[in-house]
């Protein structure tokens, strides 16, 4: 009784967001959506306008939402109801949240910022706005655009969720040095939107501008959905002229970019410290694998390198880092396939070792940089597990010796405790998202410091003629990155030296340069597109960033103090940051709302769902546990199901409501249930069914979701592979539609292995082995290495074959889904309903010019299917809030 109230509970909560969603969005219309950007000398002011108007015959719910970059910071907002502005008034943080607490307890509406990626966060507002009323949004924010793998890169995130009828991005690039490499690019460009971009450069200036008419905008005739969904990135660096850097200046502000090029690069001597915890078993493990396979191909013949692996134990590899000979790296090569995954997670005593090996390591270069890159997906719960005491041990042992990175790989991590880890032993940290993609991720970042060019770089400049000086000392600096130094010219100056000092390959490097301030400053006079004293608000930016960021390793009171001074930058130049909220006073009475705040990394390792939830029981006054937001049906239901449940309780919801909302959820559930849910939401809840398989085709690059008829057949022969010795079958489910039993046979070594959603049996020489799904679990059988994640997927890997990864679904029919890892790695011989997909199926060309955009013909095994774009969940991801883009088949076997 209690499970079928909570779900009851669950759905009913669900379904009312769910209305309110739907009803509000009607005669809601977006007539206007400009993105203006312009950028100079790297320093990005965007500005968003959108206006709304309601074309409802009564008062309706309006929403703004954004997506911008994290380093961003939001500067300025305000709305303007039929002519009447309310501004956004930047404050200090505590005394903005009592304003906010009592508006939510209130039941008053409050925008949101929350992360939403790798490298976004989204801002949220919503407000009722009276019939045939106009709103006009305008949201301001700034962003010092990062030089990474010789490129900057300016993000703009679109989602306008309908058909815009004056929709533009304005993008305008000044930069003095000279433009070079300008690229744009775009995750949802086709044909016919590029004759809407038109890009116009000369040798200091950009412009990019992006113009689609509605039409261009349309998926296809018949829908009036937006394909305008995804990123808009421009991609451009700048051309080196002086060895010292580049200096700009304006009203007596300076900037000093600084990125040699074309230098032979350091030898490196490297450590990778690898958690291989009970954790990490499954997938993480095997794409951690794949990444440093790759990353052991990159490194350089001067290179030292070697591996230590942690659990409960902590394993060296070698007793001393080896030269990077090829033969070297092969026997790495071949250590690093034999990683598996089980145990607790001691970090201390692994990053101990890493310091004690680089100490006693005898013939590294004189002139090398010594690094340690710790990678981990948790907590420390082996040995010593007191956070702050690990802090103090790994600093006294690093003393400043070495360079320490730490990669979080997922949500489980303390990233407060390994960015103050890497922070204070002069490197950084990095979240690796936990995605189809993390191998990706870790060869990206290993890019980035896989060059070092120059240590110990000092930038001098006159005491006596500047001040409020960014941070001037660097432990490194590797190729393809740039760094930046900004101050402010104290006196009355001609003519501004620096000199810098560094440690390079040759040995001690001085570089010296004079910069004529007038004929600097004159650069910039006449230009009418810049932004007013960019260089000013560029230096309060970077120092805000680095006061911040050097308060996270700081004592208390150091730590105070730094961020008092950030504080008083931030109001001053009105940069909404970690320690500032944004609130703006509510049309229709004079209760001030937290309208805006900046969260950090580690914000991100709190639910969003669960965020989301509070603040709705905050708003009802529900109990927690009680109530559940729309993005947790998105999340873990299907329309399917949702029809079933409404079957069921759709009488009893409708008799807990009254008025309006009654009549809301009644026109909901019919719409529902005859499949009438319109437009955007009616995509958005489809793209929450869960394929039956999922085929990532290799050739194609592209992605399958199947769906096979196999009522049938009591099972499905869904893949033969003789040269890899491979065969799969699988059983649907009565109830689920969905395969609840898979069976995968090898034949070197003969080894049978029954997975259900009650776990896994491995059979080999007439002996079992059972390895339930409610605890992680390894074993290996003659070189087939088999792991259980706890309660999330199952693999099995062989050297050089095809890995078999089958993921636990656990919905209240709960089912499983199949993945291959290194499908290329298939021959032309395999075969079934499947496996005929890795080796026959082959896209036909669009040739039929009334085809809608998104269909396909696919020839398999010569049979014809015309199969369609559709989005689905992604079973192969931990986080399923993102569909997956797939062409969608069904087959009968």
């Amino acid at each position: 009784m209690e499970e079928r109230t909570l779900l009851t509970l669950m759905v009913f909560s669900s379904l009312i967001v769910l209305a309110e969603t739907i009803a509000l969005k009607h005669g809601i219309e977006i007539y206007k959506l400009h993105v203006d950007s312009r950028v100079t000398s790297r320093f990005a002011h965007t500005l968003i306008t959108s206006k709304i108007v309601n074309r409802a015959n009564e008062s309706r719910e309006v929403t703004f939402e954004v997506e911008l970059p994290k380093t961003a910071f939001i500067t300025n907002f305000s709305m303007s109801i039929d002519g009447k502005a309310y501004p956004g008034i930047i404050k200090e943080k505590a005394s903005a949240q009592k304003e906010y607490d009592t508006a939510v307890a209130q039941g008053q509406g409050a925008g949101l910022v929350r992360i939403t990626g790798r490298k976004l966060e989204q801002f949220h507002i919503s407000i009722s706005i009276a019939a045939a009323s106009k709103v006009t949004f305008e949201l301001t924010y700034e962003e010092l655009l990062k030089r990474q793998l010789g490129k900057f890169e300016l993000l703009i995130k679109l989602q306008p969720k309908q058909l815009v009828t004056h929709f533009q991005i304005d993008v305008h690039i000044f930069e003095p040095q000279g433009i070079c490499c300008l690229e744009t690019d775009s995750t949802f460009m086709t044909n016919e939107l590029t004759k809407a971009l038109t890009k116009v450069q000369s040798e200091t200036k950009a412009h990019i501008l992006f113009k689609p008419t509605a039409d261009q905008q349309r998926i296809n005739p018949e829908l009036n959905e937006n394909l305008l969904n995804g990123d808009f990135v421009v991609r451009y660096d700048v051309k080196r002229g002086a060895t010292a850097g580049d200096m700009q200046i304006v009203n007596g502000y300076f900037v000093h970019y600084f990125a040699p090029h074309e230098m032979p690069a350091l030898p490196k001597n490297v450590i990778f410290v690898i958690d291989r915890s009970g954790s990490m078993a499954g997938r993480k493990i095997e794409q951690t694998r794949d990444a440093l396979l790759k990353i052991l191909r990159d490194l350089r013949l001067k290179d030292r390198f070697s591996f230590i692996t942690f659990n409960s134990k902590v394993v060296e590899w070698k007793s001393s880092l080896l030269q990077a000979t090829s033969e070297n790296v092969a026997s790495a090569a071949g250590f690093v396939q034999t990683i598996s995954a089980s145990g607790g997670t001691d970090i201390n005593r692994a990053l101990l070792a890493a310091v004690s090996l680089l100490d006693k390591s005898e013939g590294l270069p004189e002139k090398s940089v010594s690094m340690i890159i710790l990678l981990t997906d948790g907590q420390p719960t082996s040995g010593e597990s007191n956070v702050e005491v690990i802090q103090e041990n790994i600093q006294k042992a690093v003393d400043g010796k070495y360079a320490l990175f730490c990669l979080g790989l997922g949500f489980d991590v303390s990233y407060k405790f390994l960015e103050k880890m890497a922070l204070s032993n002069g490197g950084l940290a990095r979240r690796i998202y936990e995605n189809a993609d993390a191998d990706l991720q870790l060869q990206g970042f290993y890019q980035e410091v896989a060059t070092p060019i120059l240590m110990k770089i000092e930038m001098h400049y006159p005491e006596n003629a500047v001040e409020g000086l960014t941070k001037n000392n660097f432990k490194l600096f590797f190729e393809g990155s740039e760094i930046i130094v900004s101050g402010k010219i104290s006196n009355e100056l001609d003519i501004l030296p620096v000199e810098i000092k560094a440690q390079s390959h040759a040995g001690g490097l001085t570089l010296r340069e004079e910069t004529n301030v007038k004929e600097k400053e004159r650069v910039f006079q006449n230009q009418s597109y810049i932004f007013e004293n960019f260089t000013e608000r560029l230096w309060a930016y970077l120092t805000i960033q680095q006061l911040l960021e050097k308060s996270i390793s700081a004592q208390e009171e150091d730590q105070k103090t730094l961020e008092a001074k950030a504080l008083e930058l931030s109001l001053r130049y009105s940069f909404v940051t970690p320690l500032t909220s944004m609130v703006v006073t509510k049309p229709g009475d004079q209760q001030q709302m937290e309208l805006a705040n900046k969260p950090t990394e580690a914000d991100n390792e709190k639910s969003s769902s669960f965020a989301a939830g509070d603040a709705y029981r905050q708003r009802v006054g529900s109990a927690p546990g009680k109530c559940f937001s729309f993005d947790f049906i998105q999340n873990h239901f299907h329309i399917a199901l949702l029809k079933r449940l409404l079957s069921h309780y759709s009488s009893w919801l409708i008799s807990q409501l009254r008025g309006k909302s009654a009549i809301k959820l009644s026109m909901l559930i019919s719409s529902i249930s005859v499949g009438r849910v319109r437009s955007k939401t009616r995509a958005q809840l489809l793209a929450n069914e869960y394929p039956q398989l999922l085929l990532q085709l290799p050739k194609q690059n592209d992605i399958i979701c199947l769906r096979i008829d196999g009522q049938a057949q009591p099972s499905v022969h869904l893949l033969s592979d003789p040269e890899q010795g491979l065969t799969v079958r699988g059983k649907l489910g009565e109830r689920t539609n969905h395969f609840v039993q898979l069976e995968i046979n090898y034949a070197n070594p003969p080894v049978q292995i029954h997975v259900s959603t009650n776990g896994v049996v491995l059979g080999h020489s007439n002996r079992s082995v059972q390895l339930p799904w409610t605890k992680s679990a390894t074993s290996t059988v003659q070189g087939l290495s088999v792991s259980v994640e706890k309660e999330r997927s199952f693999t099995a890997s062989l050297s050089g074959m095809v890995t078999v990864r089958i993921s636990l679904i656990k919905i209240p029919d709960a089912f499983l889904g199949l993945d291959f890892l290194h499908p290329d790695r298939f021959s032309d011989k395999v075969s079934g309903a499947l496996g005929q997909f890795y080796s026959k199926a082959q896209f036909e060309n669009n040739s039929n010019m009334n085809q809608r955009a998104d269909e396909r013909l696919l020839r398999v095994s010569g049979a014809e299917h015309k199969v369609a774009r559709q989005y689905k969940k992604d079973y192969r991801l931990e986080s399923t809030s993102d569909p997956v883009s797939c062409w969608s088949i069904d087959l009968t076997p």
